[in-house]
């Protein structure tokens, strides 16, 4: 017997895992997945939670060589896109996941919307959903100024400038974002922290909560 058979069996004598994991593989399905348009529309979430899985692979192999400062990001990107083996395919797979992933978490909620899976007494569900797209949004939005070019700069510029229209406090919001009046070394270093730090941590809170929730009360019947 191996060293890992030997420890998984001590453990599961005292722990049972092999019973608990079976009953949460072998939980069945409504009966209606068995339609091919509704399999398709139930997939939706899943796809979107391997997209964020894709995410946070690219993203982790990114933060090998990515360097977040004003004088070196740009540089870091070149240099993995350009000379890091299979670099520009990383990248490549993180930037058009992020728009993917946007795209399909967008449509997950547009199906439970338009399927009425949002009513009692799944209201909690749907709300962490919310918040989870809001956050998506936020990932896209703080990602994009990290390859700081004129592109990155100035979409980042026109969109902190928008907090600053907010009554009463938009133009502290603005400065806070920023870290100055100016988007320059504050702002970046502060998106990077929310990209890679503030953001993922407060979404694994609601990604379990949100998982929680759906195998507590299944999935909605449609109307």
């Amino acid at each position: 017997m191996s060293l890992i058979g030997f420890l998984y069996g001590a453990l599961d004598d005292r722990l049972d895992f092999d019973e608990a994991l079976a009953q949460q593989l072998k939980k069945p399905a409504p009966h209606y997945r068995t339609k091919l348009e509704t399999n398709l529309l139930a997939c939706l979430g899943g796809m979107s939670f391997v997209l964020i899985l894709v995410q946070i692979l690219t993203g982790v192999l990114l933060l090998f060589y990515y360097r977040p400062t004003v004088s070196e990001a740009y540089q870091s990107v070149m240099e993995i896109t350009g000379q890091v083996p299979f670099g520009w395919l990383i990248r490549g797979m993180h930037a058009w996941g992020a728009s993917l992933l946007i795209v399909m978490v967008f449509l997950h909620m547009l199906r439970v919307f338009l399927t009425g899976a949002y009513k009692p007494p799944r209201e909690l569900t749907w709300v962490s959903g919310v918040v989870l797209l809001a956050l998506t949004l936020g990932f896209g939005f703080s990602g994009y100024l990290l390859p700081w070019n004129q592109l990155s700069y100035w979409a980042t510029t026109v969109g902190t400038e928008g907090v600053s229209a907010i009554p009463l406090v938009g133009e502290t919001l603005k400065y806070l974002i920023r870290g100055g009046h100016d988007v320059g070394q504050l702002a970046l270093t502060r998106f990077f922290a929310m990209h890679v730090v503030i953001l993922p941590g407060i979404t694994m809170l609601f990604l379990t909560v949100h998982f929680l929730m759906i195998r507590r009360l299944g999935i909605a019947d449609p109307l």
